[in-house]
């Protein structure tokens, strides 16, 4: 007992400033927001932040321990001198006519460019080694950069941080088109964050529904910010963004309606430990073109108003960090319904699928008096089987007739009269009111031209083969089959006998 003492005191002054009585503030924190638009198209669109701050300046102290900043992240920043580093793989492309101005724009493929410090002696060698590593951390083809698609803007792409010179020989820009974005860069990307996948937002993470939307974007954004209201030191930020587009008609049947089950197939259970911030923001601004108004369950308990792209927007917030949001039912699902009042009418869709069943377009609307309306689909042609195609397939393919079904007001008064003893055209669609009567019709069938292969080809082929076949196959054949004998030459026959004998008679030599 007498020993223990001072193995004791001994642990409590190696403890000593830096132990559990002396903890020291936290220098990092971790913000993350989900931000749901529903887009003018009908499709909705889900952008993710995850913004990590770290009061330390990795270009002149020696770091060693890493606890929200990524390790890999903060030892390329201090290896080559990096000011700013803006990354983002984007499989899609942003349709800003049918769904308004996105928050933070990519061109497809990967996109990658990088301002150095004035430091820097060699700025291409750090280039070309510094895509490599990334290359090997987001599993992307950045390897492929070079001096042949590397370019040095000097207006386009301004430092997004803190900024003592724009020397624009420091910057550095490439993209590569063809790059094409899976799972593969969405694991590591995935990683960088806190909590992983394993808690907070970055639970709807979820491959197999983020992959299957119409825009998928994600994006890595490094840059120094100042951190105090007087910038006289500076701090670092990563900003991890991620945006997809999720299609109405794909995923939801042609309705509007959402919630995160239906986009994620998971919903929200519990905030990362490690955020400072975790919100959720619905855009609930209503529609003034379709007169329509969106609602939100359950009801937010506070809302957000601001301007954002020259638009003023109101947006329903959940704070995950308020126990009241989550802690009543440990399962929050954001449900957005559109309510449209009747007299404008209920757009039903059904989409196709390939070799099963058509296309279903129901719109129910009224017409004013001497108006139009016109309806118009957009469509893509495509190749069929080549046992698809009709025996005509120059002719073209017929699209079913349209139809039209209305009541019509009636300018005459009808009298009722008894539907067994009417003639046909009165009581095969009859009507209970008197004052309109009942129309069908129909359009004229459509005649789309489809791209038609050379059927000639198939039977060119065809010939083709069978010829080489034969003729190599048979030369073969008879080559490894046939038996080879060599013949000796025969002494002689009947006639030569009888030569013989004749020279003999006559005194001549034999043959």
């Amino acid at each position: 007992m007498a020993a223990a003492v001072p193995l004791a005191v001994l642990a409590l002054l190696l403890l000593g400033p830096g132990g559990w009585g002396y903890a020291e503030p936290l220098r990092d924190s971790l913000r993350e927001e989900l931000v749901i638009t529903p887009l003018p198209s009908g499709d909705v669109a889900a952008t993710f932040q995850f913004r990590t701050r770290w009061d330390s300046d990795l270009l002149q102290e020696e770091v060693s321990h890493y606890r929200l900043f990524p390790k890999a992240l903060g030892q390329l920043i201090s290896k080559y001198s990096l000011r700013e580093l803006h990354l983002s793989l984007t499989q899609g492309f942003w349709r800003t006519r049918y769904w308004g101005p996105p928050f933070l724009q990519a061109p497809s493929g990967a996109e990658l460019w990088v301002w150095f410090q004035d430091t820097v002696t060699d700025v291409d060698k750090s280039w070309k080694e510094l895509s490599n590593i990334l290359s090997g951390i987001f599993c992307a083809s950045l390897n492929f950069i070079d001096s042949s698609n590397t370019v040095t803007p000097t207006a386009s792409f301004k430092p997004l941080g803190l900024a003592n010179g724009t020397d624009h020989y420091f910057l550095r820009y490439a993209v590569l088109p063809r790059e094409v974005v899976c799972t593969e860069n969405l694991t590591p990307w995935k990683k960088l964050l806190p909590c992983s996948s394993k808690a907070g937002l970055s639970v709807l993470l979820k491959a197999d529904r983020l992959f299957h939307t119409s825009y998928h974007s994600q994006a890595v954004h490094i840059r120094p910010v100042c951190r105090n209201a007087r910038c006289t030191s500076v701090s670092w930020e990563l900003r991890q963004t991620l945006s997809v587009v999720f299609d109405a008609f794909v995923t939801g049947q042609g309705k509007k309606d959402w919630s995160l089950f239906r986009m994620f197939s998971r919903t929200l259970t519990e905030p990362c430990p490690l955020a400072s911030e975790s919100r959720v923001y619905v855009d609930i601004t209503s529609s003034s073109q379709d007169n329509e108004t969106l609602e939100v369950n359950p009801p937010p308990l506070t809302t957000y108003q601001d301007v954002i792209l020259g638009t003023r927007k109101t947006y329903a917030v959940y704070d995950l960090l308020d126990m009241a949001v989550i802690s009543s039912s440990r399962n929050l699902n954001i449900q957005l319904k559109w309510k449209r009042p009747l007299e404008n009418g209920y757009i039903h869709y059904q989409p196709a699928q390939d070799r099963l069943q058509p296309h279903l377009l129901e719109m129910l609307i009224q017409l004013p008096a001497n108006s139009v309306s016109k309806v118009s689909i957009q469509f893509e042609r495509a190749l069929l089987k080549w046992t698809e195609y009709t025996p005509d397939p120059n002719h073209g393919f017929y699209v079913s007739p349209s139809v039209i079904s209305a009541l019509v007001p009636s300018m005459v008064a009808a009298k009722p009269v008894d539907w067994e003893e009417s003639p046909l055209f009165s009581s095969l669609f009859p009507v209970s009111d008197s004052s309109s009567y009942f129309v069908r019709l129909y359009t004229e069938p459509l005649l789309v031209s489809l791209p038609t292969p050379d059927f000639s080809m198939p039977y060119n082929v065809i010939c083709l083969t069978c010829t080489v076949v034969a003729v190599c196959y048979g030369s073969f054949y008879n080559l490894l089959t046939r038996t080879f004998h060599i013949e000796e030459p025969s002494t002689g026959g009947l006639a030569k006998r009888l030569a013989n004998l004749i020279r003999r008679a006559r005194g001549v030599p034999p043959l």
